[in-house]
């Protein structure tokens, strides 16, 4: 994986981290970011001055301190979509009514990449190559993803109070790309949601979705190959949604037991 660049955390600037790893190089840094937050907080003014500068609404603005950054280092949804259109990327959210979020709800390994929020944490879900990584700064290294347990990693997400966007246009070229091609990463096993710093309680997330987990990510030595994991991954699915099953026809469909599970976990 050292063809992957990843930037650990550094204080408060994980969303520094996450717009680099999402672009797969160091192009933003924090006195960049702040000049963005700086402009956001300008036209904010100006947009409340055209209201009239003599007005309570106004001076009480004036007292307020910034929303874009803070002093830890700290930067909005504004300034990371600020950041993105530069190249020309846009950030939707996962759970709307915008048909790439259809799309990506549909079939999420078919998107680029995920940008993830959790009480000020920003964080990076990205396609390297074929495969799907995760690049959250807390983590010592990125992190392999199956396309299988994507879905559902993300649903687990939703669940626990994760706000979700899909990074739409094109990313810039990697070398990393290229390399992952032709030598993909092999992995012994599967990503545990802990590496997302996730708060809530099991009784905040949905229980059938809790057991599909717990399943998957049982440690044994039988999930030593992507291809076992897998099938371990499809039969937790199938245990989950014995409840809400209509047909023998479609408990045999995998992809529409994954989609149910998704339903189930995802109500948006």
């Amino acid at each position: 994986m050292e063809a992957i660049f990843h930037e650990k955390q550094d204080g408060s600037l994980c969303a520094q981290h996450c717009l680099n790893s999402l672009l797969q190089g160091p192009y933003f840094t924090a006195v960049e970011l702040g000049t963005l937050a700086n402009r956001l907080d300008e036209e904010e003014r100006e947009q409340m001055a055209e209201g009239g500068m003599d007005t309570e609404d106004y001076r009480q603005f004036l007292q307020q301190p910034s929303t874009n950054m803070d002093d830890s280092g700290y930067f909005s949804v504004q300034v990371i979509t600020s950041a993105l259109q530069v190249w020309g990327l846009e950030l939707v959210p996962y759970c709307s009514t915008d048909e790439r979020a259809k799309a990506a709800l549909e079939n999420p390994a078919q998107m680029q990449a995920f940008i993830c929020n959790y009480k000020d944490h920003w964080c990076t879900i990205r396609k390297i190559g074929n495969q799907w990584f995760n690049l959250n700064s807390l983590l010592a290294k990125p992190q392999l993803i199956s396309n299988t347990y994507l879905a559902l990693f993300l649903a687990q997400l939703r669940n626990e109070g994760y706000s979700i966007f899909i990074v739409s246009g094109e990313l810039p070229e990697c070398a990393a790309d290229d390399i992952l091609r032709n030598n993909p990463v092999k992995s012994c096993s599967s990503p545990r949601s802990h590496v997302f710093q996730t708060q809530s309680s099991s009784s905040e997330t949905d229980p059938d979705v809790q057991a599909a987990l717990r399943l998957s990510l049982q440690d044994s030595g039988q999930y030593d190959s992507p291809d076992v994991e897998e099938i371990a991954l499809q039969e937790a699915l199938r245990m989950s949604m014995q409840a809400s099953s209509s047909s023998p026809e479609e408990d045999d469909d995998e992809d529409s037991l994954l989609k149910k599970a998704i339903t189930m976990s995802l109500q948006c």
